[in-house]
């Protein structure tokens, strides 16, 4: 991961969310855009992000609930549909319409929810590697902390030698050597926060029936314009299924990032800030929606992942983001 990028400007606030303290980040002026986290992740997970997308917007780096700076709340039901409502009272409290919106793992999936359920409040979506059901690369974490040793292994892993969380942490990241300590510390620092590991810990446990009713909103979501952006090397949410999900989201466009892993925004900030800006550049407000082309069937889809396992090359990357 790049160490050595300016660290930007933004501001720390607090807001006031039906009796909740919610903390976000905020930088620029014009118009808003939300940035929601992963599933053990904060505000500060783009803070090399903010700066390059507050130059044309109003940024709002959100800490959802229960994460980061935010108040915790015992017992707070942490479905998407949920969350999607409470980042809702989140724009109503901060007197914003409609934005744009960048998510990021579970945080993609629940901006997913939130463009199905507001359809009026959402302008574009840009999603890193969005947590989708098509996805089976996470199964085996999903059904080990979903069990009694599971949960008891989950407790432990914050107060574990940074080694072992380094390591369960490269996985998510791409290799060891791209987590620094300051991104490792943050994650550490917020699951031992009071109520964050269980409020975690009841995501994962609902983790196969969210993902079922994502599925069934998809189509909601299919003309809003999307850009999802993935790395070639994501261990976390296949690329596979990111191919599949580009298929049910018809206006979508899809930018596999070669060697990236599942954090490609905090792991190559300067090309994914890039990335951010050429599409919102090329998707301006107030333009035609886009209707691309659906994919004609599975063996379509099977073809380009193939293509990215057998080419790993520039050909097969210009392919799966031109949609050709």
């Amino acid at each position: 991961m790049q160490q050595g990028t300016p660290q930007p400007e933004y501001e720390g606030k607090f807001v006031d969310v039906d009796g909740t303290r919610v903390h976000y980040l905020h930088a620029g002026s014009g118009r808003p855009m939300l940035l929601i986290h992963g599933l053990v992740g904060s505000s500060a997970n783009w803070r090399n992000n903010i700066a390059a997308l507050a130059r044309d917007a109003s940024v709002y780096a959100i800490d959802l609930v229960n994460m980061g700076k935010s108040a915790r709340v015992d017992g707070l039901d942490g479905s998407l549909k949920a969350t999607a409502e409470r980042i809702a009272a989140i724009m109503d409290a901060l007197d914003l319409a409609d934005v744009d919106v960048v998510g990021h793992s579970h945080g993609g999936a629940v901006v997913l929810t939130f463009a199905a359920m507001y359809p009026a409040r959402v302008r574009r979506l840009i999603l890193f590697a969005p947590a989708n059901p098509y996805s089976r690369s996470s199964d085996v974490m999903v059904r080990v902390y979903s069990t009694r040793w599971g949960v008891v292994l989950g407790r432990m892993l914050p107060y574990m030698p940074s080694p072992f969380q380094r390591l369960a942490l490269g996985e998510m990241y791409g290799g060891t050597d791209r987590v620094t300590d300051r991104c490792l510390r943050e994650i550490v620092e917020g699951l031992r926060s009071p109520g964050s590991l269980e409020h975690v810990l009841g995501i994962i446990r609902g983790w196969y029936g969210e993902m079922a009713r994502l599925k069934q909103t998809l189509s909601r979501v299919a003309r809003v314009p999307t850009l999802l952006v993935w790395g070639s090397n994501d261990c976390t949410v296949s690329l596979v299924s990111g191919l599949r999900l580009k298929r049910k989201l018809r206006g979508a466009q899809l930018i596999v990032v070669r060697d990236g892993g599942h954090t490609i925004f905090e792991e190559r900030p300067e090309e994914a800030n890039r990335i951010m800006l050429a599409w919102l550049a090329k998707h301006p407000l107030g333009a035609t929606r886009p209707t691309m082309r659906h994919a004609r069937n599975k063996r379509e889809i099977a073809h380009a992942a193939r293509a990215v396992r057998r080419e790993g090359t520039a050909t097969a990357l210009g392919r799966l983001s031109t949609g050709t």
